[in-house]
C-alpha cells in the first residue's frame, strides 16, 4: 500500500517505510523528528521545474505533465518505491508542501498506481 503525507504530521507505526520526496530538507524539522527512512531526493522534481511551479496552482496541469516526464525518464526510482512496497507493504509519501492537493507527491503516487496497474 502507498500513501501519502505531509511531513509535519505526525508518524505512526501505520506509515510502514516513510519516503521523503523532496529534493529540499523540510525547514524546522531535525532529522530524528522526521522519522524519514529513506530520502530520494533523485525523484523529486529537477531544481528547474521546482523553481518554476513554485506551489503556482495556475501551473498545477503543466506542472503535471513537465514532472510525469521526469518521471518517466526517471524509472529505476519509481521501481525502487514498488520495491520498499513490497518489502515493508506499507510506503507513506512525504512531502512538506502546504498544499496537500497540489504537490509532487500527488504526481509521483498517480504514477506509481500506474505501474501497479499493469503489473
Amino acid at each position: 500500500m502507498i500513501k501519502i503525507k505531509r511531513i509535519y504530521d505526525s508518524s505512526g507505526d501505520e506509515d510502514g517505510c516513510r519516503v521523503l520526496v523532496d529534493r529540499l530538507w523540510p525547514r524546522g524539522l531535525s532529522k530524528e523528528s522526521a522519522r524519514v527512512d529513506v530520502w530520494m531526493k533523485e525523484i523529486a522534481p529537477s531544481a528547474i521545474l521546482r523553481k518554476w511551479f513554485c506551489h503556482d496552482t495556475e501551473k498545477w496541469e503543466e506542472f503535471t505533465k513537465l514532472y510525469t516526464r521526469e518521471l518517466t525518464e526517471n524509472k529505476q526510482m519509481l521501481l525502487e518505491i514498488k520495491r520498499l512496497e513490497k518489502e515493508h507493504k506499507t510506503v507513506t509519501l512525504l512531502y512538506a508542501s502546504k498544499d496537500t492537493e497540489h504537490n509532487q507527491a500527488q504526481v509521483l503516487y498517480r504514477e506509481l498506481k500506474k505501474i501497479e496497474a499493469s503489473e
